[in-house]
């Protein structure tokens, strides 16, 4: 393995670190005498030089490229001394040159349980080996574990945290990769390379909206960075599909199925002003007013976003400005439009459902954004109505006349309605010219209900206007002959008449030509 055949170089290095040992195979001046007389130290230097002999044949193996023997040599001098420190590392050295990292990190461990702290970067590197090994070999699992330690052994260095990261990605665990870039994130700060690594893994994660806006955030950073270009084509082509298939099953009423590609598409493109409108529209068809406001909402504001942005920039051709800016004002009208509709519907089902005040607020947005509907003022004068503010519902039904053609039925027929309702009000109240002349207006609007005529017939009568009154009563007589208010102002005002009288009379037959 060439990584490891590089390190043969660093075994000076590493021999200079072991001698400080306990003992450094070297004689005293003097010791044959000062030991003839101590057997102890005397088998003390036997065992001494013995295993200085092995470790001298072990380096010259190690020389020779013949590492199995030199495994041997080292080994039969830790046998002889095992405190010795730098026996383990020319062991360990000498397994590392045979690609057997197991046992050369077990010696590292060794030596570094005699002088703990100085081969740690060394036994960190060690398994690193084992893992890259590994990992090259497909044992994801295990190179995991390998470099789990070079990192535990040697914390903050980034190369084996990188290691552990694509160990745990080639395993399936994209979630604890995730965790892991998050932190680096926080220590180290963003980075277009870790947005671009994040973008990645959200979209292993199946997170398509979290793996768009971190490619946005390193384009934002590096806007020529070439992997996050393919990455943001890749999730605005499969926004497009989802898009295409939405679009297909709406056109054969599959709305729900198209609700569900549409937000595949979002997913995917989550700054497209077009695919909120889309869905924005479906909701609006299946009745999800609350969702489809907010996508409509969204769509134009993304709109606005957009056209903020192309100011800022440069553009580069005048059609190709023209073309874009078509593009947003088709999608901004289109998305104001949809939400007017959307308010009108919401409101509707609010008023069948006797939610009167809540659908004239929705009626009021719909009227922030489109004022020249009608039919929204008469929509929301109808919900006053429902709530006796007469004078609201009057304003609006005025509002609605004022666009409408003079003879339009919907705004006349309420007019005269809220008229009527008005002059009761102020009849109650005592206030009978008041009231005298919101019921002529009723009648102006809808002359073909008796119900007017007797109000005002009434009212004439509290104004000592007999005349009027009689006319009236005329009115409600040829309008409504079964009306059981006809007997007493009969006698009333045509006191000793019949009806037959009455309806015969010139004035009678003048009356009922203008009618009809």
């Amino acid at each position: 393995m060439e990584q490891a055949a590089e390190q043969t170089p660093l075994q000076e290095e590493l021999d200079g670190a072991g001698s400080r040992g306990r003992s450094d195979f070297q004689q005293p001046p003097g010791s044959s005498e000062a030991c003839s007389d101590r057997p102890d130290l005397q088998g003390g230097l036997i065992l001494q030089s013995k295993a200085a002999e092995h470790h001298t044949n072990g380096s010259e193996a190690m020389g020779q490229r013949q590492y199995e023997r030199a495994v041997l040599c080292f080994s039969r001098a830790i046998t002889l001394q095992p405190d010795q420190t730098r026996l383990h590392v020319s062991r360990a050295e000498a397994y590392l040159q045979l690609c057997d990292f197991q046992s050369a990190a077990a010696c590292y461990q060794r030596a570094l349980a005699l002088e703990p702290g100085e081969l740690s970067a060394r036994l960190a590197f060690v398994y690193y080996l084992q893992g890259q090994c590994l990992f090259d070999g497909g044992l994801s699992t295990e190179a995991l574990e390998a470099f789990s330690k070079a990192a535990e052994i040697k914390p903050g260095c980034r190369s084996y945290e990188v290691r552990s990261l694509a160990c745990l990605s080639a395993v399936g665990q994209h979630a604890d990769c995730l965790k892991m870039v998050n932190a680096w994130m926080a220590s180290d700060g963003p980075t277009a390379d870790l947005y671009i690594l994040r973008a990645r893994l959200h979209k292993q994660l199946d997170q398509p909206s979290r793996c768009y806006h971190d490619v946005k955030s390193a384009l934002a950073l590096r806007p020529t960075c070439p992997q996050a270009g393919t990455l943001l084509l890749q999730l605005q082509e499969a926004g497009e599909q989802a898009r295409q298939a939405a679009v297909d099953r709406a056109l054969t009423g599959r709305l729900h199925q198209a609700l569900f590609m549409m937000n595949v598409a979002v997913e995917n493109s989550p700054q497209d002003g077009r695919l909120y409108l889309f869905r924005g529209i479906l909701y609006r068809r299946l009745k999800d007013f609350t969702n489809a406001i907010g996508d409509l909402v969204q769509a134009a504001e993304l709109s606005e976003e957009e056209e903020e942005e192309v100011k800022k920039k440069k553009v580069r051709g005048q059609a190709e400005a023209e073309e874009e800016k078509n593009k947003r004002d088709s999608v901004g009208e289109e998305a104001q439009f949809q939400l007017v509709l959307t308010y009108n519907d919401f409101a509707v089902q609010c008023f069948s459902r006797g939610l009167y005040r809540e659908a004239a607020l929705l009626l009021s947005k719909a009227i922030e954004e489109e004022k020249g509907q009608a039919g929204l003022y008469l929509n929301r004068g109808d919900c006053f109505f429902k709530q006796a503010d007469w004078h609201y519902a009057l304003a609006d039904y005025q509002q609605a006349e004022e666009m409408l053609p003079p003879d339009d039925p919907a705004v006349r027929l309420r007019l005269a309605v809220v008229h009527n309702t008005l002059g009761s009000v102020c009849f109650q109240d005592g206030r009978f010219q008041e009231a005298a002349d919101m019921f002529s207006f009723a009648i102006h609007y809808n002359p073909a209900v008796s119900q007017y005529y007797e109000n005002r017939t009434k009212t004439f009568r509290k104004l000592l206007n007999i005349s009027g009154a009689r006319q009236d009563f005329i009115c409600m007589l040829i309008l409504d002959p079964s009306n059981q208010e006809v007997p007493p102002l009969l006698m009333h005002l045509f006191p000793g008449f019949s009806v037959s009288d009455v309806l015969s009379s010139p004035t009678g037959a003048a009356i009922r030509a203008e009618l009809s």
